[in-house]
């Protein structure tokens, strides 16, 4: 920033030049007089405002992160061994896609007992035939037909509790089915994704002793993805709150801020996590780059930094009108690089000085000088 005194002296030099090129201050108003002619010897040049709009925040650095409901574990159902991993890390996988297999003692238990409760459903069933037959012949009582029906009711039941014991171990409906019916039972447990994504960690290597509920496979489902935005905790009040528009630097990115982060880093900075809206499939977890982020401002004026000009601690425009410039007070609230969003008196279609500024600021003060 120029020193006082020079920014005085420029003041009272360009006001000299106004008055050798005939332009006349209007002292009772903010209103003074400059043609056509005067401009183009000043050099003035003219921005035309179109409508009030939000200019681009700063960037600042931020980090691709994964939601935590977008990470998929998958853990051992049974205590067992693992026999073959069948991915890799890294490794795209779809739905249902096998990622393991786990030898288990216990998975040949599982199948025996539905082999057995099934078998008992069926015997169940035909002596629930039978008595049923017989009562129809008056044979029977009823009596009988009663505790047939209870027995297959619980031979059911012990059948249905084997098969969602299996189906909890991952072991898969046609495989149950089969178990059921009596043919042959699966030797290794087929592990299966529940969920499309990438493999970001496998913690289980061949021939690994796992227990139940060890986790073996952690899958990204990359579709949903956030940023880590770090803001210096100076500037947290003049960025854009929830819901406000992000967007990457050279970058086919687009986000949605959520919220602010409660604690304060070493660096003095706070995170401002953002859902990523647009372009999630060219990111990478883990991944750094820039992202803009715009002011808590809202909308306003985009004006050049040169054509606002301050005096007495407030800042002006000069507006141009028929006979020559008006100036109107702005409120500037907020910046970024070389242009300035402020908030006034200003229409669609006006005209503002966007150059020579302190020429014309001093033919609005006068012969008194500038601050």
């Amino acid at each position: 920033m120029s020193h006082p005194l020079l920014r005085t002296a420029l003041a009272h030099a360009a006001f000299a030049t106004l008055t050798l090129l005939g332009v006349s201050p209007l002292w009772a108003a903010d209103e003074f007089k400059v043609s056509p002619a005067q401009m183009q010897a000043l050099g003035i040049q003219l921005q035309r405002l179109d409508k009030p709009a939000p200019i681009t925040g700063l960037a600042y650095p931020a980090r691709v992160v994964l939601p935590p409901s977008q990470e998929i574990v998958l853990s051992a159902p049974l205590p067992g061994t693992v026999d073959q991993l069948l991915v890799t890390e890294n490794e795209s996988v779809k739905t249902g896609q096998p990622l393991l297999r786990l030898a288990s003692p216990e998975l040949g238990e599982l199948q025996l007992r539905l082999t057995e409760a099934a078998s008992k459903t069926r015997l169940s069933q035909t002596a629930l035939a039978r008595e049923k037959a017989l009562f129809a012949d008056g044979i029977v009582a009823e009596r009988r037909v009663q505790e047939a029906e209870a027995a297959a009711a619980e031979d059911r039941a012990r059948q249905s509790h084997a098969e969602a014991a299996l189906r909890l171990a991952g072991v898969d409906a046609a495989t149950i089915r089969r178990v059921a019916e009596g043919g042959a039972m699966q030797d290794a447990l087929v592990l299966r994704a529940r969920a499309a994504g990438i493999v970001i960690k496998l913690d289980a290597k061949p021939g690994q002793r796992v227990q139940s509920a060890d986790a073996l496979v952690r899958i990204a489902d990359t579709r949903r993805l956030w940023l880590d935005v770090q803001i210096p905790v100076d500037r947290q009040s003049q960025v854009a709150l929830k819901g406000a528009p992000l967007t990457a630097v050279d970058r086919d990115v687009s986000a949605r801020a959520l919220s602010f982060g409660p604690v304060v880093s070493d660096s003095q900075t706070v995170t401002l996590r953002a859902e990523v809206t647009q372009g999630s499939a060219g990111l990478r977890l883990g991944e750094a780059l820039q992202v803009r982020v715009p002011f808590a401002a809202g909308e306003g004026w985009a004006v050049p930094q040169a054509a606002v000009a301050r005096q007495d601690d407030k800042a002006y425009v000069f507006v141009r009108t028929p006979q020559g410039f008006v100036a109107t007070p702005v409120t500037v609230q907020a910046g970024a690089g070389q242009s300035l969003l402020v908030a006034g008196a200003l229409k669609p279609g006006q005209q503002i000085a966007t150059s020579s500024v302190i020429a014309l600021k001093a033919a609005w003060l006068g012969k008194g000088g500038s601050n």
